[in-house]
């Protein structure tokens, strides 16, 4: 879990520079101490280890005295302590000071420290609280020589995916990964305690082999006891704040200001306790930080006291005032928005969704119970419309389409139901059951033909196949009518998936915005924009879109323009800003209608970098992904065969191409040219092979797409190893949006050939991957793809191999600790195992393998 931040502290220390670790209390900062501790003490240093514990601080040496250190009688002052303290740090070999939670030691122990730091060079590594206001004593102990600090930030959800799995035996599905974020913050300790509880409170079940809730809530007596521990160094005036916040809810400052005091919203900001957010009014509001802790104070007092403190509050929120909204001008740059996303990787993504769920959980109840009073479809309308982006109660939405009356209805509530209807009848029936409520539909209401058709050609090209351009209506919808904006929309779609992204482009541009189905235009756009090859405009486009939908708490444009924004990300390298992005769709739980497949998409865009990576067997974050989909899809992502592919261990180059051609034909069958085509970009990048690349090159002609000539011009002086074409191409490259690719493939190409022991083709592509690479050195990381069978060689093996290319045997045994024979055995082992012919090219196919250290 913490394996990065162990090595930071590891290299700072190899440097002789001290570490202070800062973060919330249950961020893990001592297991991160401790595991780096276990690491130094394995390559020699000595541990000298001061604990701090809360019972101890008022009694005088508590913590030095922890040492051990043998004193002569009479001499255990200070200066005597740290004497003897300093003796045991200046003995031969390497030594180190450990404090763990320096805010608790008592004042003579800190006072012996900073004796002893005046009187040693021995790095120190220190925990903290994050937010800890440190004495005097404390900072002359901690601003003593060099020092780095470490922030541990709270956990997204694919680290939450993981910590569940190990702690249950089994990963989490989707819904209780997202509430146990939720609910923790992020906090590690938390993560380990909700789930823990959870299970042994039957909270959680295993059904089908993953953990999922078997009731609507987490909270059980066992968790009392942690809660409290959070809570335990707060001032009573500060407790009873959380707890009337815990009783409103998430509000705005302004409100929470006239019943919680400015003093009291200070101290628990600086604590960690309060999370600050923009709302859609463009205001400031404030949540509880870990959400678990309003799941305590709302359980443990009587029903009374809560009702006595909302009449105390309720017209408080009545009186909120309205700030107009502020008219944004977007400029078009994308360091600012990748800047933005940045920025925000520091929030809470937990508290985030918890605002969604408050805001959805409110909207549906107060929509529902206007709809049981007057069962208008406008009413029915308004409530279905929640369930478009927040999670669907079936049984309720069933319920609402099938007792609302549709005397009268407005044409749009009207299409608005169908459409619901239908989409409600698809888990059960399949697609032809969602086509048949739409054709009864134009049946009992003519005039509605034209949309009901058009929602039919939606429904049927994004789950089943893409009519050919000349069934039904013309491209150019030309007609007799004017065609409503909804056909527009779907006539650009099609072309989309038929990967025509300039002519889905220009029917969107001139496309009025539909009140309908609001996020559907710029989608189209966003992704149009990048299938077209303007990756950073449509980065820019669609990350903008996306900030605004997390204002307005639009759940269902967060998470289409998230898709957007991710392909953009994942193309351009920037696969950590790509992370944190779709793990903060995930913490928002499995969204309503329609985007729930995009959705799938990202679960399985988020395990394709582990599936690319990994040697070993791990629980990947795409398992959550419903498997019940088929191989091919319209947009990338929605079919699962691109991923299933990826994911196969031990497969050799010419079976991967075969196999990857053979799914790429079966895209084009059913009319999904813009998947065929990505995906067919993704395999050339990772095993180039003539078959997928003439595909490519077939795909991109007869689409018209020519922003990939270069890559495609290269990729083929690659796959036919016409080394002399391909120094000339790269050495006349002009930079454009496939510059990571060109990278990427050249790599992978370079593994190729190692692995097919073809030494003289690898030594050109090294040189011309070394060659490109400094002439276009970039920022983000370079993956190294392990898409078939490599190697099955062990931690050690990999390690004597990572250093085999410009080592020799006794320069790695003296760095490694081992014999020169033992490393011979070693290296002789991974040459049996990768069959590559000599030092040279096993260093070239584990580094292009194995991710650095």
């Amino acid at each position: 879990m913490f394996d990065t931040e162990v090595q930071r502290i590891l290299d700072y220390v190899g440097h002789g520079i001290g570490v202070r670790i800062v973060g919330a209390p249950g961020s893990g900062k001592t297991t991160v101490a401790s595991s780096a501790v276990f690491n130094l003490e394995k390559t020699g240093f000595t541990i000298h280890a001061v604990t701090g514990l809360r019972t101890h601080r008022a009694i005088p040496y508590a913590a030095v005295k922890g040492l051990g250190m043998e004193m002569r009688p009479g001499r255990s002052g200070v200066l005597d302590l740290a004497d003897v303290l300093a003796s045991q740090l200046a003995k031969a070999g390497k030594h180190l000071l450990l404090v763990d939670d320096i805010h608790l030691l008592d004042n003579e122990s800190l006072a012996v420290l900073e004796a002893v730091r005046q009187q040693s060079a021995a790095p120190m590594i220190a925990t903290a609280p994050e937010t800890h206001p440190f004495t005097r004593g404390q900072l002359a102990v901690l601003n003593q020589g060099r020092e780095a600090v470490l922030q541990l930030d709270p956990l997204h959800y694919e680290q939450v995916h993981a910590l569940v799995a190990r702690v249950l035996g089994g990963p989490a599905d989707v819904d209780t990964t997202a509430r146990i974020l939720t609910k923790s913050g992020g906090n590690p300790r938390l993560v380990v305690r909700i789930a823990e509880t959870a299970s042994l409170s039957n909270l959680l079940v295993r059904r089908d082999g993953t953990w999922q809730m078997s009731g609507t809530s987490l909270w059980n007596d066992h968790l009392r006891g942690t809660v409290e521990a959070l809570l335990a160094e707060l001032p009573p005036e500060d407790v009873t704040a959380l707890h009337s916040m815990a009783i409103l809810g998430t509000a705005r400052i302004d409100v929470l200001q006239k019943i919680v005091s400015a003093d009291a919203l200070d101290s628990l900001e600086r604590q960690g306790f309060l999370s600050i957010m923009d709302d859609h009014h463009n205001g400031t509001i404030a949540a509880i930080s870990p959400p678990m802790i309003v799941d305590y104070f709302r359980g443990r007092r009587t029903l009374r006291d809560r009702h006595m403190l909302r009449s105390k509050i309720a017209g408080m929120l009545d009186s909120t005032p309205q700030v107009p909204g502020i008219e944004a001008t977007t400029a078009d740059c994308l360091p600012r928005v990748l800047s933005a996303l940045r920025s925000e990787r520091g929030n809470d993504d937990a508290v985030a969704a918890r605002h969604f769920h408050e805001h959805s959980a409110v909207r549906e109840r107060s929509r529902f119970e206007r709809w049981e009073l007057n069962k208008t479809p406008a009413n029915a309308a308004a409530l279905l419309r929640v369930y478009w982006g927040a999670p669907v109660d079936p049984v309720r939405a069933v319920r609402v389409v099938n007792e609302t009356s549709m005397h009268d209805a407005d044409p749009a509530d009207l299409l608005f139901l169908t459409i619901t209807k239908a989409l409600l009848a698809m888990p059960a029936g399949g697609l032809s059951a969602a086509v048949e409520v739409l054709q009864q539909f134009a049946e009992a209401h003519p005039a509605h033909n034209a949309e009901a058709e058009a929602a039919i050609q939606f429904l049927s090209a994004s789950h089943g196949r893409v009519p050919s351009p000349d069934a039904g209506s013309s491209p150019n919808g030309s007609s007799v009518e004017k065609p409503g904006t909804l056909e527009v929309l779907t006539r650009a779609l099609l072309e989309l998936y038929r990967c025509r992204p300039l002519e889905a482009l220009r029917i969107v541009d001139e496309a009025e915005d539909d009140e309908l189905f609001p996020n559907l235009r710029p989608f189209i756009k966003g992704f149009g924009l990048f299938a077209a090859g303007r990756v950073d405009e449509s980065l820019v486009f669609s990350l903008d879109w996306r900030a605004e939908a997390r204002k307005n708490l639009d759940q269902f444009g967060v998470v289409t323009s998230s898709y957007v924004a991710a392909h953009g990300l994942l193309y351009s390298g920037h696969f950590d800003e790509a992370e944190y992005l779709m793990s903060s769709v995930f913490a928002m739980g499995r969204p309503g209608f329609v985007v729930d497949i995009l959705y799938d998409a990202m679960l399985r865009l988020a395990g394709l970098r582990q599936a690319t990576t990994t040697t070993t067997a791990t629980v990947s974050i795409a398992a959550q992904a419903r498997a019940g989909v088929p191989d091919v899809g319209p947009l990338p992502g929605v079919g699962k065969g691109v991923y299933v592919l990826i994911a196969k261990e031990n497969q050799k180059p010419a079976g991967f191409d075969r196999q990857a051609s053979r799914l790429i034909k079966q895209q084009l069958r059913s009319g999904y040219t813009l998947e065929a085509m990505m995906a067919a970009m993704l395999f050339t990048c990772l095993v180039p092979g003539r078959q997928v690349l003439d595909l490519l090159q077939r795909i991109l002609r007869e689409s018209g797409v020519t922003v990939h000539e270069q890559f495609t011009a290269i990729a083929t002086a690659v796959v036919e190893a016409d080394h002399q074409l391909l120094g000339l191409l790269l050495k006349h490259y002009e930079p454009d949006t496939d510059v990571y690719q060109i990278g990427m493939l050249l790599r992978s190409a370079l593994k190729r050939r190692v692995v097919e022991g073809d030494n003289a083709a690898a030594e050109a592509l090294a040189k011309a991957s070394s060659s490109f690479a400094a002439r276009f050195p970039s920022a983000n990381e370079q993956l190294a793809f392990n898409t078939f069978e490599a190697s099955s060689l062990t931690e050690r093996e990999v390690e004597v191999a990572a250093l085999a290319g410009y080592l020799s045997n006794v320069e790695i045994g003296e760095r490694l600790r081992i014999s020169a024979r033992t490393v011979e055995n070693h290296i002789s082992n991974a040459l049996r195992k990768t069959g590559a012919s000599s030092r040279t090219s096993l260093f070239i196919l584990v580094g292009n393998t194995f991710p650095p250290k």
